[in-house]
């Protein structure tokens, strides 16, 4: 059988990281290296090698994912079978998402990194990336979006949160598990999530500030009230329970959702915004009345990403709310 076309794209993060007797440590490793104690990937899969950046996952910035989307788009009409990038986890969920809203078509592109580096006991690196490899090879990983491979589990870009801060098992999707798995070298997928198409963004539209506030007991609005002075074009609020803020702060956000696009999240980080049960001031049924739009299932990190693209893109305010429906709704099938 023909191996699989695979290009490895490396942005640094964790996986890529070494210092002096593993202390301080900070990305080096090109992808190539990355690839050095795998003797394996041979059977697997013929891999091409590109680093694109080497910084930490915190570093990194939308410009950096729409280079990375545009290299990806231009490996596959060179007939690559797969994308595997590898890039620090600090922010591996939200570019995860980011590239399954950009990117388009039926090969996988599959990203993982590592909570432990190379010079520590335990290292997860070279586990997580001979999974990502053997998902991206996989015929079964095409057509599923953008995936996250992380310690033999495969998720969903739309799902999938950083749920603990060092844990190998950091990564997890709390709405619905993952969508597979890896067992003795197999991949298994027993669920396939449905999307709309990819999200097109001109060459030289600049990115379009988006702010995002999670509120809490007692919240004034002071910040929602400065939103709009500091220059952002949008906002995600991430209110209470199923899309609740206090009384006092609807009439801020109904004013300002008359201005500019203002979603309404959790930040409970899982479950979906109501949209037909609280009637109260500052419920969800009155925010949505006063022109907020719902994120559906999306968390507020996932729905800023998705705000700022679409308005990137230069869609008009009622795409962006049919977007968000759409976006936000997709099954597991």
């Amino acid at each position: 059988m023909k191996r699989a076309r695979i290009s490895l794209l490396s942005l640094g993060g964790t996986i890529a990281m070494t210092g002096e007797k593993g202390e301080r440590v900070v990305p080096t490793l090109a992808s190539e290296s990355l690839l050095a104690g795998l003797p394996q990937i041979g059977e697997i899969a013929d891999v091409e090698t590109s680093s694109l950046r080497q910084v930490p996952g915190a570093h990194l910035v939308q410009d950096d994912l729409l280079e990375l989307a545009k290299l990806i788009e231009s490996r596959f009409e060179a007939g690559t079978d797969g994308a595997v990038v590898t890039q620090g986890t600090d922010t591996l969920e939200e570019s995860a998402f980011a590239l399954d809203s950009i990117l388009a078509g039926e090969r996988p592109v599959v990203m993982t990194g590592a909570l432990r580096n190379p010079s520590m006991v335990g290292s997860d690196g070279p586990a997580n990336l001979l999974s990502a490899i053997r998902t991206g090879a996989s015929p079964g990983a095409r057509g599923l979006g953008v995936l996250v491979v992380m310690n033999d589990e495969i998720h969903s870009a739309r799902f999938v949160r950083k749920v603990h801060t060092s844990s190998p098992a950091a990564f997890a999707s709390p709405l619905t598990g993952p969508i597979g798995w890896v067992t003795e070298g197999t991949v298994r997928i027993v669920a396939r999530p449905a999307g709309p198409p990819g999200i097109r963004i001109p060459d030289g539209h600049p990115e379009r500030p988006v702010a995002l506030l999670k509120l809490w007991l007692g919240d004034e609005g002071q910040l929602i009230r400065a939103v709009r002075d500091l220059g952002y074009e949008g906002l995600v609020v991430e209110g209470f329970g199923g899309g609740h803020v206090p009384a006092a702060m609807a009439e801020t956000l109904g004013s300002l959702a008359s201005v500019m696009p203002v979603v309404l999240a959790s930040r409970t980080g899982t479950g979906e915004i109501l949209q037909r049960t609280y009637g109260f001031a500052g419920s969800e049924i009155d925010l949505l009345e006063r022109g907020l739009i719902p994120a559906g299932y999306l968390d507020g990190l996932k729905a800023r990403i998705l705000l700022s693209l679409l308005l990137r893109s230069g869609v008009t305010r009622d795409d962006v709310g049919m977007a968000f429906r759409l976006r936000s709704t997709a099954s597991l099938s």
